[in-house]
């Protein structure tokens, strides 16, 4: 799968979902700084795009070196799977980029 950008950090993890893979983001809530919004945890959406390996900002954030660097997706939630009683369009989505270790198979 080649990536929308091309990245290139060693080491990197490879890339475990291709784009239309239907992904649940962890239901997790660890502290300190965390990238991934809290309204999409535990949700499943599709992956859009692949978007390349960066270094994790969650470990960047500490001053740590990032690596290896984690596969970044855009992943795409159906408006109505995100919020209670949402009335627009069942077309209506949002998209938002999360890193692999994020992600788990839905």
């Amino acid at each position: 799968m080649k990536p929308q950008y091309e990245t290139r950090h060693s080491p990197s993890l490879p890339p475990r979902f291709d784009v239309g893979s239907r992904v649940r983001v962890r239901k997790a809530y660890p502290p300190g700084h965390i990238r991934t919004p809290f309204y999409i945890r535990g949700k499943v959406g599709e992956v859009e795009r692949y978007c390349g390996q960066f270094p994790n900002p969650e470990e960047l954030a500490y001053a740590r070196d990032g690596l290896p660097a984690q596969p970044l997706y855009r992943v795409r939630f159906h408006q109505r799977d995100l919020w209670p009683g949402y009335q627009g369009p069942a077309t209506d989505v949002l998209e938002v980029e999360i890193y692999q270790h994020w992600l788990e198979e839905a």
